[in-house]
Order: structure tokens, then C-alpha cells, then sequence
């Protein structure tokens, strides 16, 4: 065992460029991992920064100089950012304030229609069995109060770390769109000479994680407004809040899809029933679900096709697990690393074998 080990390693590692790669992803993945919460800010500003940076690029290219590129797009993401804070959060908030002041109201109609599938199909579900599942709803409720109750002491803190993340982010983006040359190249330095493995990884990943920013910003929003319009034009509850759960859910593949899927449908079933208006209210909803990932994923993340579904979901889970939230948002981007690395270093064997 040991001699399949040390051949695998000298087989891997025997490049100089292949162990400077390693070196620097293992301290990368271990910065994040030790360092994540002193890091998110940083980390925040980078993932807008990705997001801008096409804008600016776009206008250097019209010959408009960087420093007023920047401060023009960097002036327009903070006034959509403000509109967004004072036109939709409110909203979004109140919504979510009237969700809980009628979940008792809710699961009330949930107990009736499950009775009556008692009493429509008794030898389907027993009466036990539905009194059962009610007694695990009404824990649900009393959870979902336990939770309010620490949300709202803890909200002091919540409130304190938004304002700064509100002063330190938009400070950190400026500059990183700024200095954006002068900051690579003072990272540069700290690499070793024997870097051009490392470089094409970078350059590779760097591409990809922009095009990958990009395009999840541009899905969230087409899908949770197409959402929020459907939802509206059938008169369903929460349409604002139901809407930015779908757009949300596109930030976890196949998985948040369908989770979203359960709200959506109770808030329906609760409010319409299981007449018509229920069906193609889902209908309507499952169409979305069937454009966005069969048309707009593909055109925006044409780039990641090539990663299969099973490889997909096992980063999710595995970076999820790591990282969170962020772990989840970059679980496509992480996973082409790995296959950008795993390219990188079967083509530098081939060149040694070569030479």
C-alpha cells in the first residue's frame, strides 16, 4: 500500500509547479475554512466585485478610463442596492410578519382538510394517524415561535453586524474595482516564480467564477420575478415573499427547487383549495421551474455543462457542509476548480512524459 502511495505521489507531485498548486489551494482552502467569519467581508466584496467587473470592463473597452468606469458603476449598484433596501425588504418583511400572524389560522384549515381525507378515505389514513400527524404540526408551530423569540434577541447583533457590512462592503468593492491591478500584482509577489501551472488554474477559474457570479444574480432575478408576476396574476398569498423564496432557491441546485416547491404549494392548496385555479396555479409554477432548468441554466452556465448532476449535488453537500452558505453559492464554481486542477496536472504529465 505504502508503495502505491509513494508511486501515486511522485507521479503527481514530481513537477515543482504541481507542488507549488497544491501548496496554495491547501493554504486557500485552509484560510477560508479557519479564518471564514473575519474573512466575509472580504469575501462579500469579492463576489460583487466579480459582479461589476464586467460592467466596467465593457466601458474601458468604449475607451472610457477605468477610474470613471468604476465610479460610474460603482455609483449605479449602490443606488439599485438602496432601492432595493427601501422598496422591497420593507415589503418583504411585512410579508413575513402576516405569514406568522396566520399560521395559526393556517394550520387550523390544514387539520379540516386533513380530517376530511378521513373521512373520504378511510382505508387509506385512520383518524389516529392524521391526529398524530396534527400533534407534529403543532410542535412545528411552537418551534417556529422558539425561533422568533431568539431572532429577536438576537436581532441587536443582527442589526449591529448589517451596518457594517453596509459601511465596510461598498468601501472594500470600490476599491477592489479600483485597484484591481495594483492588488494582483501585490499578491503576485508572494507566489513562487514556478507559478505557470498555478497562473492557467487561476485564469481558468478566475473566468469562471465571474461568468458563474453573473449569471446566478441574472437567474435569481428572472426566475423570482417571473415567479412573483405569476403569483400575482393568480392572487396568491405572500406573492413577494413566495417569489424571492424561488429566486433564492436557484442558489442550490436540484435540491432548492424542490424545497421551495412545499410553500408554494401550501399556501396554494390552503387558499384555493384543490379546484382549478390550485392546478394550474402549479402548473404555472412547474412551467418556470421547466424553463429555467432546460433554457436559462444552459445559456447562462453553458461553461458548466459539462459537470454531471450527481457532481454537482456532491458539492453542494460537501462545500455546503464546509463553508455554509458560501460553501453552497460557489459549489459549481468549486467543483470546476477541481476539475480545472485535476485537468492542469494530467496535461503537465503529459508534457513530462514528452519531454
Amino acid at each position: 500500500m505504502s508503495k502505491l502511495f509513494i508511486r501515486w505521489f511522485k507521479r503527481n507531485f514530481s513537477n515543482p509547479q504541481a507542488v507549488i498548486l497544491a501548496i496554495l489551494l491547501v493554504a486557500g482552502f485552509l484560510a477560508i475554512y479557519l479564518m471564514g467569519q473575519i474573512l466575509m467581508p472580504l469575501l462579500v466584496a469579492t463576489v460583487f466585485a466579480y459582479l461589476l467587473e464586467w460592467a466596467v470592463s465593457a466601458m474601458e473597452k468604449r475607451k472610457v478610463p477605468r477610474l470613471i468606469a468604476v465610479v460610474t458603476v460603482f455609483i449605479s449598484f449602490c443606488t439599485v442596492s438602496l432601492a432595493i433596501i427601501i422598496g422591497i425588504i420593507p415589503l418583504l418583511g411585512h410579508q413575513v410578519e402576516l405569514l406568522f400572524t396566520d399560521l395559526p389560522n393556517m394550520a387550523a384549515n390544514i387539520q379540516a382538510k386533513l380530517l376530511e381525507l378521513a373521512e373520504k378515505y378511510p382505508d387509506l389514513v385512520t383518524k389516529e394517524q392524521l391526529e398524530l400527524v396534527i400533534q407534529q404540526l403543532g410542535g412545528g408551530l411552537t418551534n417556529v415561535g422558539d425561533l422568533l423569540v431568539t431572532f429577536s434577541l438576537a436581532s441587536f447583533k443582527n442589526i449591529v453586524t448589517i451596518m457594517i457590512y453596509m459601511i465596510l462592503v461598498p468601501l472594500l468593492v470600490f476599491f477592489f474595482l479600483k485597484d484591481k491591478s495594483t492588488i494582483l500584482n501585490w499578491l503576485a509577489r508572494w507566489v513562487p516564480d514556478e507559478r505557470q501551472l498555478s497562473m492557467r488554474v487561476w485564469v481558468e477559474v478566475d473566468i469562471q467564477i465571474g461568468n458563474y457570479v453573473r449569471g446566478k444574480v441574472v437567474e435569481i432575478f428572472v426566475v423570482g420575478v417571473a415567479s412573483y408576476v405569476s403569483f400575482v396574476i393568480f392572487g396568491l398569498n405572500y406573492a413577494v415573499l413566495l417569489g424571492v423564496l424561488v429566486g433564492l432557491s436557484v442558489l442550490v441546485p436540484y435540491i432548492g427547487a424542490t424545497l421551495v416547491t412545499i410553500p408554494v404549494a401550501l399556501v396554494g392548496l390552503i387558499q384555493f383549495g384543490t379546484g382549478d385555479t390550485f392546478l394550474y396555479l402549479m402548473i404555472t409554477y412547474l412551467v418556470i421551474q421547466a424553463l429555467d432548468g432546460n433554457i436559462l441554466v444552459p445559456l447562462l452556465f453553458s461553461e458548466t455543462n459539462n459537470l454531471h448532476p450527481v457532481a454537482i449535488i456532491a458539492a453542494v453537500l460537501f462545500f455546503g457542509g464546509i463553508w455554509g452558505f458560501w460553501g453552497v453559492f460557489f459549489a459549481i464554481p468549486l467543483a470546476t476548480l477541481v476539475v480545472a486542477v485535476i485537468d492542469a496536472l494530467d496535461e503537465s504529465k503529459v508534457v513530462e512524459d514528452v519531454v
